[in-house]
């Protein structure tokens, strides 16, 4: 058994490997060419990349044997019962649960200069419970994704009209940050097993989008807060200290590894007891299962604390020195393309699109391969990015940006397959993970700084832009995937009219 587990995690270190591999080709291609950077910096960034490699491989292996198994075990089992006051009381606590202690959406909440920190934790926690319940009434009575998504962005674009536009960057970019490498697993697990329920032939596809309606609840939060809140304080830049010797640089790691020990135990303890206590109450799982989940949890513990150490010392550095070296030259126009080029690297890096694309390529059999998927949201990213450095440098506001993006995957949403939709619409919240938010934002700030921009207006909004084009690229592969499927067809009964008609000719 041992063994097999080593090879497991060999897999998947050589999977970590392979997606952080090329940004981590870019960057250093970068820092000796066009935008050098300080010996400090690039070392961080060196060791950064082992630190991800490392926390990627163990995170997935936590994620395939832990928070999948108890997302589909809670999930099957809420819903059992049939008493929807239960399915809607359990979603809303689990809901806040893993939010809360979401990783990114700490580090977002530390960029906020206009809100205080735990209330804005607390109102996004408060929104994802809200939409988890929506989410799983949604699976259980068997209503349209695209309906809900309809009614939602639609109050979300009217509300915006009432909030000062220092929020609305803040407020997608919470939608896009809440989804991270904690609550993915679990939610999307916690969907299967719902939909595991039921009995109908289109169960497999509503098993998606929990996802997608748990990115609105954080956008409606933050843009209610703008109603209410008075916005106090400028946005105060953080501080990049160099090393001078071998010695700080190493103690910037392991120092740093104390602190993100505890923010991922405060992250895994409040949902890890409640399963426990849940599998208590509900149905005690055989010793073996239980103490095999309770071993991936550790290894999401490690994973997940090595990850967040390389992405938080190593690369944020980086991103923003990078950024503000190439707004401050001559070259500053190269911040488009070379954004575009970062941002198709950098999503095959976030840890929950490894987990979405093997559950995507699971659930469809291989209908949807792992490698189109993987293509499609680098693809979509790297648009998403380079529009965001066009903002940057142009100042344009969000919002004709947002606006068309939503109007255009939404009237997709009608023309494509239902499973497409909710894909998409998963893989948004999904793309825009930790690496966006301590890599692109970073680098994003940093040009933004260097030119002198408002960093609240310009420089937010990049996670949000990086959580629509997903929207809209992984819809257009179901359009091209529907128009094959449809070819095949028609070949297929055009060889069977030839045989019927040839049938009787060869007779005679």
């Amino acid at each position: 058994m041992s063994i097999i587990k080593n090879q497991i995690l060999r897999d998947k270190i050589h999977e970590a490997l392979v997606s952080v591999l090329p940004v981590t080709a870019v960057v250093l291609i970068l820092s000796l060419t066009v935008a050098p950077l300080s010996l400090s910096t690039f070392l961080s960034f060196l060791f950064g990349s082992v630190f991800l490699v490392v926390g990627m491989g163990l995170f997935s292996l936590g994620a395939d044997t832990a928070m999948m198994p108890m997302g589909e075990y809670v999930g099957t089992n809420m819903t059992r019962s049939k008493k929807i006051w239960q399915v809607i009381l359990l979603s809303f606590t689990v809901g806040i649960l893993i939010t809360v202690s979401e990783p990114d959406l700490q580090v977002l909440s530390q960029y906020t200069p206009s809100i205080d920190t735990t209330v804005l934790i607390w109102s996004v926690a408060i929104g994802v419970g809200v939409f988890l319940v929506l989410a799983m009434l949604r699976i259980l009575f068997a209503v349209k994704l695209r309906y809900l998504l309809l009614a939602s962005y639609a109050l979300i674009f009217a509300m915006a009209m009432f909030v000062s536009p220092d929020f609305w960057p803040i407020a997608f970019d919470a939608g896009g940050v809440t989804t991270g490498p904690m609550t993915v697993p679990f939610i999307m697990a916690l969907g299967i097993g719902v939909a595991a329920i039921r009995s109908d032939k289109d169960n497999s596809a509503d098993s998606f989008g929990l996802i997608a309606l748990c990115s609105v609840g954080p956008i409606l939060a933050v843009l209610l807060l703008g109603l209410l809140w008075n916005p106090q304080g400028d946005y105060v830049d953080f501080v990049i200290q160099d090393a001078e010797t071998s010695r700080e640089l190493g103690l910037s790691f392991f120092t740093a590894i104390p602190h993100y020990l505890l923010e991922v135990a405060k992250a895994l303890l409040p949902i890890t007891l409640f399963f426990l206590v849940y599998q208590l109450i509900a149905n005690r799982l055989p010793m073996k299962q239980l103490y095999k989940i309770l071993v991936g949890v550790g290894y999401t513990f490690v994973g997940l604390t090595l990850f967040l150490t390389g992405v938080n010392v190593g690369f944020m550095p980086a991103g923003h020195t990078l950024g503000g070296y190439l707004a401050s030259s001559d070259l500053r126009w190269l911040m488009v393309p070379i954004g575009a080029v970062i941002g198709y690297y950098i999503v095959a890096a976030e840890p929950a699109v490894q987990v979405l694309q093997k559950q995507v390529e699971d659930i469809t059999a291989g209908a949807i391969p792992r490698r189109a998927l993987g293509i499609t949201l680098g693809v979509g990213v790297a648009i998403s990015v380079s529009l965001s450095m066009i903002r940057v440098l142009t100042g344009i506001s969000i919002m004709y940006f947002l606006v068309p993006g939503y109007l255009i995957a939404l009237t997709l949403s009608f023309f494509v397959p239902d499973i497409f939709t909710s894909i998409a619409f998963d893989s948004g919240g999904v793309a825009s993970g930790p690496m966006t938010a301590t890599f692109l934002l970073p680098f994003a700030m940093g040009a933004c700084s260097a030119l002198g921009g408002n960093i609240v207006t310009d420089a937010f909004g990049v996670v949000a832009m990086v959580a629509m084009t997903p929207l809209i690229a992984i819809q257009i592969l179901g359009l091209v995937y529907q128009l094959k499927l449809k070819g095949s067809r028609q070949k297929i009964a055009a060889e069977e009219d030839l045989e019927i008609i040839d049938f009787p000719t060869v007779r005679r």
